[in-house]
Parts: C-alpha cells; sequence; structure tokens
C-alpha cells in the first residue's frame, strides 16, 4: 500500500502543469491563429486562450476574444497580440492583464478587473505603454 501512495505522490509531482483558459475566442474570421510556444493553432470559434498566447491574424483576418472578467478584445487585420500576464480572482475581482500589441490594431472594452482596480490593465507597444482606466480603447501600431 505504501508503494502505490508513493508512486502516485511521484506522478503528480512529474505531471506537466496544465495552463489554466483565460479567455475563449468569439469570432473569428479570415487568416487568425494562436502561437502557443512553438505550436501554431487555428483561432477558431471556441478554442482557449492561455497566457503567454500570442494572436496573429492575416491581411483578412480579425478575431474576438472574451476574457474570464468579461473584458473584450477585438483583434483585427495584420495584427500581432501577445498576452503577456493574465490572472483574475473571481471572488474579489482583483487581477492583472498586461498585454503586448506588437503590430495592428487592438479594441477593447475592459471587465470586472478593471471596474475593481482601474490601473489592473496595461497594454504595450513598441513605442508606449497604455494604462487602461476607462472602460473602452482604440489603439493602432503602424507596420515598419
Amino acid at each position: 500500500m505504501r508503494k502505490t501512495w508513493v508512486a502516485i505522490a511521484l506522478l503528480t509531482l512529474a505531471a506537466p502543469a496544465i495552463a489554466a483558459d483565460v479567455g475563449l475566442v468569439k469570432v473569428s474570421k479570415g487568416s487568425v491563429q494562436i502561437q502557443r510556444g512553438s505550436e501554431k493553432l487555428p483561432a477558431t470559434v471556441g478554442a482557449a486562450i492561455e497566457t503567454n498566447d500570442v494572436i496573429v491574424t492575416g491581411a483578412d483576418g480579425s478575431a474576438g476574444v472574451t476574457f474570464i472578467d468579461i473584458s473584450l478584445v477585438s483583434v483585427g487585420p495584420n495584427s500581432v497580440f501577445a498576452i503577456d500576464k493574465y490572472s483574475f480572482d473571481t471572488t474579489t475581482h482583483q487581477g492583472e492583464f498586461q498585454g503586448n500589441l506588437r503590430q495592428g490594431r487592438l479594441a477593447a472594452i475592459s471587465g470586472k478587473m478593471v471596474k475593481q482596480s482601474p490601473e489592473s490593465m496595461k497594454i504595450r507597444t513598441p513605442s508606449a505603454i497604455m494604462g487602461v482606466r476607462g472602460t473602452e480603447f482604440v489603439v493602432e501600431v503602424a507596420q515598419k
């Protein structure tokens, strides 16, 4: 019996960590992919979004993501948007959302997190960091 418990404990410790879903793709049109590590996944409606995912859209692509705090993010054509950090406590509504728009266009409507802590959402671009304190915004990064 003791060997069984030791084996279960070792398997539990050795199991890979499962990333938590932080959002879902609600709209996907044209060429849209999720880069997750070295994988490129199709960003179909219902696809899970995780912290560190990068949403990449082609010339004909656009995507809409709903995060677990009910924040809405729309990514336009020819865009690259990384979810660098995301945490949200569904009880206290405390959390942190850090995104990075490397190129393209992004529109967002903040959710419960920003209502609770106005400084909790930040979007970086190659030339600026925007702290979101309102409810709606649009940001665009021109291609080089």
